[in-house]
């Protein structure tokens, strides 16, 4: 794999900072990262996480591994022709879901932003498999994105009753998650 970029966020809303890594090869591309913070509960959390999607940004599989609090992590998750598996497990109603969401970081918004190629002003639904890292699961997470500009594009969550412009880099990592996420000069 070759490095395309590296980025280090801080979190906004509770201490936190998040380092990742963009690599690619001929066949796919790969999100490489990890981010230690403190939960919104009060416990810490430290995750390394892997993100491995094809050459068309379609997920493959993705790897979170570490600690929340006392608990360990340790999720398995994979796309395959007949949906998700989380730890090898069918999740049921997901099928439709072409990204990977890790909840806990801003690295896994470029899948969908790379994957659609929206045009300025084109938008799109991105629903994605959203990893809970809280609960230990995999769900259902509805998404919008429409794009502003080359750096700008508009996002919102409806579960979260979220919606915000984000600005990103060239390569498309976000660089301002409106109050939640910033990098790092």
């Amino acid at each position: 794999m070759q490095t395309v970029a590296t980025i280090l966020w801080r979190r906004l809303d509770r201490p936190g900072h998040d380092a990742c890594r963009l690599e690619r090869n001929d066949t796919a591309w790969q999100i490489d990262g990890a981010a230690a913070f403190r939960m919104e509960d009060g416990r810490v959390a430290q995750l390394h996480y892997r993100v491995r999607c094809d050459r068309h940004w379609h997920t493959q599989w993705g790897t979170v591994r570490g600690w929340v609090g006392e608990r360990a992590v340790d999720m398995a998750i994979a796309r395959g022709t007949r949906g998700w598996t989380l730890n090898d497990a069918p999740v049921t109603d997901l099928a439709h879901c072409a990204d990977l969401d890790l909840g806990f970081t801003p690295a896994t918004n470029l899948l969908p932003l790379r994957r659609l190629k929206l045009q300025d002003g084109e938008a799109a639904e991105a629903p994605a498999a959203w990893v809970d890292v809280a609960e230990g699961g995999l769900q259902l997470l509805e998404q919008r994105y429409e794009r502003i500009s080359a750096t700008r594009c508009a996002y919102a969550a409806p579960r979260f009753q979220f919606s915000a412009e984000l600005a990103l880099s060239p390569e498309g990592l976000v660089l301002d998650y409106p109050g939640l996420w910033r990098a790092e000069d």
